[in-house]
């Protein structure tokens, strides 16, 4: 029976897959609006503006632990906050919508190869096997049935930097993992998202410099709502959460339902059909999470 720590680290797996799959369905949108970069940088101030009033006081209250461990915090900000979701918009600009899905699912498997050369973690024959009913059912989703569809992929620029953006995503999972104790979720989210955001802040001014801002439209400013508040703030709380419960490997296996995720969403903001090809997909994904995240094989009896 599945104890309630772990009930709870798997649902804010879930919830945080959730609200980046919708980010994804906005970023996509806003491609045209507004510059990558500027997007990243208007997401991070929107997100630390809703939590700095909750978290200033603690943050102020453990400062002894950022003058302790500047290193990790440095590091930790520019990959989660700085790079991977910069890189995931620059992706968005060239990139296709099925290319996109097929690239994001990447990164349990930077997960599971990083844990098992860095944290010595065993992968198991259930995990193996997840991985196969997952990338099956994710493999089903993209070709439509018709598999013949992935050997038609050319990959371009954009594809590139999602493929980065995955390999940055896995480290910074695995490094949450091993954040020193001392410092409250909270604290250390806005801790990240500010020194994320000084990072950003020199490439935001060179590429407002060579692309000018355009008007900005009410949409627009929702969309950046969206992902500052649902798919920055709570997202990454939740995020957290779960790697501290759950570790980096299981909660990794949850984020192989995003396209499953994204795709529901589709279906529901852009009204499209809901077919028996997203049944059996969402079966194979959801079996291989189950298989790889919750049997566990020592548990039988002997």
């Amino acid at each position: 029976m599945t104890s309630k720590p772990v009930f709870i680290g798997f649902a804010c797996a879930i919830t945080a897959t959730i609200l980046w799959s919708g980010n994804f369905v906005v970023a996509r949108g806003l491609s045209e609006e507004i510059a990558p970069l500027t997007l990243a940088f208007w997401r991070w101030v929107v997100a630390i503006l809703v939590l700095l009033p909750f978290a200033i006081k603690p943050l102020l209250a453990q400062k002894s632990w950022l003058k302790d461990n500047v290193g990790y915090l440095s590091i930790v900000s520019l990959l989660g906050v700085t790079l991977f979701n910069s890189l995931i918009y620059y992706a968005g600009q060239t990139s296709s919508a099925i290319n996109l899905s097929l690239i994001a699912i990447t990164f349990p498997i930077f997960v599971l190869l990083l844990s098992k050369i860095f944290l010595a973690e065993v992968i198991g024959w259930n995990k193996l096997a997840g991985i196969v009913l997952v990338a099956a059912g994710i493999l089903l989703l993209i070709s439509k049935g018709e598999l013949s569809v992935l050997a038609e992929l050319t990959f371009v620029e954009g594809d590139l930097w999602m493929l980065m953006a995955s390999f940055i995503f896995a480290i910074y999972s695995m490094l949450l993992k091993q954040r020193p104790a001392g410092i409250t979720v909270p604290a250390f989210q806005l801790a990240s998202f500010i020194v994320g955001l000084v990072f950003l802040l020199p490439f935001f001014l060179i590429e407002l410099y060579l692309i000018p801002a355009k008007s900005i439209e009410s949409s627009t400013v929702m969309s950046i709502l969206y992902v500052g508040v649902f798919a920055s703030l709570f997202a990454f709380i939740l995020w957290n959460k779960a790697i501290s419960t759950i570790g980096a490997v299981n909660a990794g296996m949850v984020y192989y339902a995003m396209p499953i995720f994204s795709g529901m969403l589709a279906i529901i903001i852009l009204d499209e059909v809901v077919t028996s090809l997203h049944f059996y997909s969402t079966l194979l994904v959801f079996c291989g999470i189950l298989l790889a995240v919750v049997y566990n094989p020592k548990k039988k009896n002997v």
